[in-house]
Formats: structure tokens, sequence, C-alpha cells
């Protein structure tokens, strides 16, 4: 099975790019283009915030991380979504709609915060995880599955938990600051949750 996942991995290429949260960049300061689908919920704090129109009160650091983790959660969110659909396996589709709920939360959170700071978030994926999003629906079945349990799952909590450890101790802003520290529990708890899904689907 681990065989199948690298080749699954090298025939996608470039286009599966690390989702984390570090790879979710935007080009100088402003949001990279983004997809169009989104969650109500977080499309609503999105559009509540880009009406706000007050100057950033934020450090850069600080207001790219806000904007980084309102991309990470929109690309969970589209990527488990698409996971709902394609899947058989009744233990992705647990994971997966957790994923939607607990990232729908996280990102309505984190708009809500960049607004209130000034600052307009993203609402949509960044351009790198709207390709890796488009190339995992060209797959199906167990290759679905593989890869989107390795790369939605864990490649990207991976670096999403680093984020916000990093956000907790260096944040200048002590309601940024806060935001991480809170989230990290939850984003932990999907990490883990992650790795038991991917080490069960390699003893298959």
């Amino acid at each position: 099975m681990k065989n199948a996942h690298t080749a699954l991995a090298l025939s996608l290429g470039f286009a599966l790019a690390a989702l984390g949260a570090h790879a979710q960049t935007t080009v100088d300061g402003q949001p990279s283009q983004q997809s169009r689908t989104q969650q109500p919920g977080a499309q609503q704090a999105a559009t509540a915030a880009n009406q706000a129109g007050q100057p950033s009160e934020l450090s850069g650091d600080d207001r790219r991380f806000l904007e980084n983790a309102v991309q990470g959660s929109f690309a969970e969110i589209q990527g488990s979504q698409l996971a709902l659909e394609k899947t058989k396996s009744q233990d992705v589709k647990d994971f997966a709609q957790m994923m939607v709920q607990d990232h729908e939360k996280m990102a309505k959170e984190a708009a809500k915060l960049a607004s209130d700071k000034g600052v307009t978030p993203p609402n949509g994926p960044s351009a790198m995880q709207v390709t890796e999003i488009t190339a995992l629906k060209a797959l199906s079945g167990g290759a679905f599955d593989a890869m989107y349990v390795n790369r939605i799952g864990v490649a990207a909590h991976e670096s999403t938990v680093q984020m916000f450890e990093e956000a907790s101790r260096e944040a200048d802003d002590p309601d940024v600051k806060a935001l991480a520290t809170e989230a990290l529990p939850k984003l932990r708890e999907h990490l883990k949750m992650a790795n038991a899904l991917n080490q069960k689907q390699d003893s298959k």
C-alpha cells in the first residue's frame, strides 16, 4: 500500500504540493486567487470583513497568520466536502465530516478577528491549494482516500499545527495569540486522527 501511495504522489507531481499552512501564502500581502466554492458561515464572515474598511492594527506576521489560517480552513472544508462526495469508506467520511464542521468554525473565527483588526481575510483557499483540490477531483476509490488522508489530513495539519504553535508563542497581538493557542488542541486532535487513519489504510 505504501508503494501505491508513492506512485500516486509521483503521478500527480507538483500539482499536489504541500497543503500546509506555510504554503498558504499571499502575494504582496493581498489574498491569492480564491476558489468559488465557499461555506456559508465562513463566507458571511469574510463578506462582513470586506465591508470593514478600517486600517489594519496588526504586524505583518500577525496579518499573514490570520490570512493563512483562513485559507487553510477553506482548503480543509473544500477538500473534505469532496471526500464526502467521493469516498465509500465510513472512516474517511467520519473524518471528513469533522473537518468540515471544525474548520467552518475556525474559518469564521479567524475571519472575524481579521475584520476586527482591519484586515480583509481571504474568501477561499490559496491558488496552490485550489490546484491540489482540483488534482484530488481526478482520483477515485482507494487512490482518492489515500491522497486525501495523506495530504489534506496529515501533511496539511502537520504544517498548520506548526504555524499555530509559532503564533501562540510569537504573535504580537494578544488576540491573535489567544486565537492560535485556543485552536491548537483541536488541530492536534485532527492530526492525531489523520495519522491513525493513514496508518489504518497502510495496513490494508
